[in-house]
């Protein structure tokens, strides 16, 4: 199984690169947000989630593990395979997307080729879902820095929206207690948060 894969990009395509690794050049489908941090002739490193189907052995490949954490809880849904989801992401990025899902907005998602309100639903309902079995009340409960009263939904939510991407407690609190989150709303906590944990 792949974990990731580094090396030099040789060609860049719609939807697709090529990484040459040690003279194998490895056929990989990713973002157009991933595309925009790749350049033809550079060394990079993407994080790989494999699809292996009855017809296919495909690699999905992204620039930060938070991609590819997005893209893994996405391929969860029913109903929902990785052209859809990386159509999702193409669309948006991670933290408005988890911002979207918190707030229910199937709107949003549905701004995605190929996502009609249906699907948007479903993510929305089984990822939703997920985060319900998280102790989140925790998290919230043990952060150190003190938040203004109208910020504790945005902190709420944000929170809620980094379980969704598989962060774990501990990293979650780590990361809002290092923001000052006055006059934030939810995707900016989260877009702060995200820097702060792929630092």
């Amino acid at each position: 199984m792949f974990y990731n894969l580094e090396g030099m990009i040789s060609e860049i395509d719609l939807n697709q690169v090529v990484i040459e690794c040690n003279g194998i050049g490895f056929l990989v489908f990713v973002s157009t947000n991933t595309i925009a941090s790749l350049k033809i002739g550079s060394r990079h490193k993407l994080y790989i989630t494999e699809s292996i189907g009855e017809n296919n052995y495909d690699l999905y490949g992204f620039h930060n593990k938070t991609e590819k954490r997005f893209f893994d809880m996405l391929i969860s849904v029913s109903g929902v395979g990785p052209k859809a989801a990386l159509s999702v992401l193409s669309s948006s990025t991670p933290e408005s997307l988890t911002a979207a899902i918190i707030n229910n907005d199937e709107k949003y998602l549905c701004m995605a080729q190929g996502i009609g309100k249906k699907t948007a639903q479903r993510i929305i309902l089984e990822l939703k879902d997920k985060i319900a079995k998280l102790d989140l009340p925790s998290v919230i409960g043990s952060i150190t820095e003190p938040v203004a009263v109208p910020d504790r939904k945005a902190v709420n939510d944000a929170a809620s929206a980094l379980a969704v991407l598989g962060f774990s407690s501990s990293e979650i609190r780590q990361a809002l207690s290092s923001i000052d989150t006055s006059g934030m709303n939810t995707e900016q906590i989260i877009k702060l948060a995200l820097r702060a944990l792929n630092s």
